[in-house]
C-alpha cells in the first residue's frame, strides 16, 4: 500500500515541489484543468482535463526542465547542458536553455518523428540523432558529457525535474478549491516517471485520499513490472513513444512504490480511441502518451465509472500524418468509413448503377477502384474495390445487403486491402 507523502525519506518533499512553482511562476503557461462533459459522457465517470499540452512547447516538461536550469551556477551554463529525449523533454530543454543563454545539446533517437526533431532545432539546440532508442541514446550522452564536460539535464531521475513536474498537481488541486469539488483519482501517464512522481507527492501531502493510478504503454511496463516484482519486457512500436522507456529512474521508482496506487497497461486500441476522443469531442490534440490516461479509462470503464477523475493531457506533439492515419482508422472502427469489394460483370453502366444505389441510401462514395488483370477474375469481369462513407456499421450492413440483393457478392475488406 502506497505510504504518507510525509514520509521523511522520500527524495522530494511537498516544500520542494512548492518552491518550483514560485520559480516558474510567470515562466510557463498556467494550464486549464477544466471539465469535460464529452469525455464524461464517453466513459462514464466526472472526467476533468489539465490541458498541459498548451505549454509554450506543448508538453509539461517545460516545468521541470526549467526548475532545473535555473538551479545551475553561472559556470555550469556557460560550459552548456546535455540532454536525452525522444522530443517533449528536448524541446522543454531547448526552449528554456535558448531563453537564459545557456547552450544545448540534445541527443534523440533516430526512432523519434521528425516533427519533434525539426521543433528542437528551432529552438536552438544542436540535436544529435544516436541509436533507436532511450537507452541507446544515454550511451551518446555519456560520451560527450566526458568530452565536453556539459551538465545532464535528465529527463525524469532528478529531485529538480521531479519537484517541477510536482507543480501540476498544486495547480489542480487549488483549481478543484476553488470550484469546490474534491477528486476521487488522479490518472497519470508514465515513462520514467518523473511526471507521476511530483504530482503523486504533492497530491497525496494535500489530499491523502486522492488515488494516484499511473498509466503506461502496454509495450513497455518498465514501472509495472518494477512494483510487481516482475522482469521488464519491453519492446514493439507504440504510438506512445513518449513514454516508451525501458529503464524508469532510482529516484522515481522509489517515490512510485509509496505513493502510486496502482498501474493501467494500456494497449494501442485503446490508445489510437484516446487521441481520437480528444480530437473529436474535445477538440484538442494529444498526443499517444498524452493520451494515456483516457486509454486506461476506456480500456476499464468499470474501474472509473462514477468517479471524478483528473487526467493529465501531458502532450500533444503529434505528427500530422500519423493523427490523419488515427482518424481514418478510428473512423473505419466506427463503421464511418468502410471498403468493399465485389466481382461485377465488365459492362457499361455497372459502375454507374452501384454508385448510384450506394448515394440513394445516403451512402458517400470516396474512392473506386477497377481491377481487371487479376488471374482468377473472368476475362469479361473486374474487381471493383469502393470505399464509402457510412452513418455507422448498421448503415453500412444495410448498404450491403441492397447491394447483394441486385445480385452483386460482396465483401467487406479492410480499407488496407483495397489496395492489394
Amino acid at each position: 500500500m502506497p505510504l504518507d507523502a510525509s514520509s521523511p525519506d522520500l527524495p522530494v518533499t511537498l516544500a520542494d515541489i512548492e518552491e518550483a512553482a514560485r520559480l516558474i511562476e510567470g515562466q510557463v503557461v498556467r494550464t486549464p484543468f477544466l471539465p469535460a462533459p464529452s469525455l464524461s459522457r464517453l466513459t462514464g465517470a466526472d472526467v476533468w482535463v489539465k490541458f498541459e499540452n498548451q505549454q509554450y512547447v506543448n508538453s509539461f516538461k517545460e516545468r521541470g526542465a526549467l526548475v532545473k536550469l535555473l538551479s545551475l551556477s553561472q559556470e555550469e551554463r556557460a560550459r552548456g547542458v546535455i540532454a536525452m529525449s525522444a522530443g517533449n523533454h528536448a524541446q522543454a530543454v531547448a526552449y528554456h536553455a535558448s531563453r537564459l543563454a545557456i547552450p544545448a545539446t540534445i541527443v534523440m533517437p533516430k526512432t523519434t518523428p521528425h516533427v519533434k526533431v525539426a521543433a528542437t532545432r528551432s529552438y536552438g539546440a544542436s540535436v544529435v540523432l544516436a541509436g533507436e532508442t532511450i537507452a541507446d541514446s544515454q550511451i551518446e550522452v555519456e560520451r560527450l558529457i566526458r568530452e565536453r564536460d556539459l551538465t545532464l539535464v535528465h529527463p525524469y531521475d532528478d529531485v529538480r525535474i521531479i519537484a517541477g513536474q510536482g507543480t501540476i498537481a498544486l495547480e489542480i488541486l487549488e483549481k478543484t478549491r476553488e470550484a469546490g469539488v474534491s477528486l476521487d483519482c488522479l490518472v497519470v501517464p508514465i515513462g520514467g516517471g518523473g511526471l507521476i512522481s511530483g504530482i503523486a507527492v504533492a497530491a497525496k501531502a494535500l489530499a491523502p485520499d486522492i488515488e494516484i493510478i499511473g498509466v503506461e504503454a502496454a509495450l513497455y511496463p518498465s514501472m509495472y513490472a518494477m512494483l510487481h516484482g516482475e522482469e521488464s519486457r519491453c519492446g514493439g512500436n507504440t504510438l506512445a513513444e513518449g513514454i516508451a522507456v525501458k529503464n524508469v529512474g532510482a529516484l522515481t521508482s522509489q517515490i512510485a512504490e509509496r505513493l502510486v496506487d496502482d498501474i493501467v497497461l494500456a494497449e494501442e486500441a485503446a490508445i489510437e480511441r484516446a487521441v481520437n476522443a480528444f480530437l473529436a469531442l474535445q477538440k484538442t490534440v494529444a498526443e499517444g502518451a498524452g493520451a494515456a490516461g483516457l486509454a486506461a479509462m476506456l480500456q476499464q470503464p468499470e474501474r472509473f465509472r462514477g468517479k471524478r477523475v483528473g487526467l493529465v493531457l501531458c502532450g500533444g506533439n503529434i505528427d500530422p500524418r500519423l493523427l490523419a492515419s488515427i482518424i481514418v482508422r478510428e473512423l473505419a472502427r466506427e463503421g464511418r468509413m468502410v471498403a468493399i469489394r465485389m466481382g461485377i460483370p465488365d459492362r457499361p453502366g455497372v459502375l454507374g448503377e452501384i454508385t448510384s444505389l450506394i448515394g440513394q441510401m445516403d451512402g458517400n462514395v470516396v474512392e473506386v477502384a477497377h481491377h481487371r488483370l487479376f488471374l482468377d477474375v473472368p476475362a469479361k469481369g473486374a474487381i471493383l474495390d469502393v470505399t464509402m462513407e457510412t452513418r455507422d456499421n448498421a448503415h453500412a450492413e444495410e448498404i450491403i445487403a441492397a447491394l447483394e440483393a441486385r445480385g452483386y457478392h460482396v465483401k467487406r475488406v479492410a480499407a488496407a486491402e483495397t489496395a492489394d
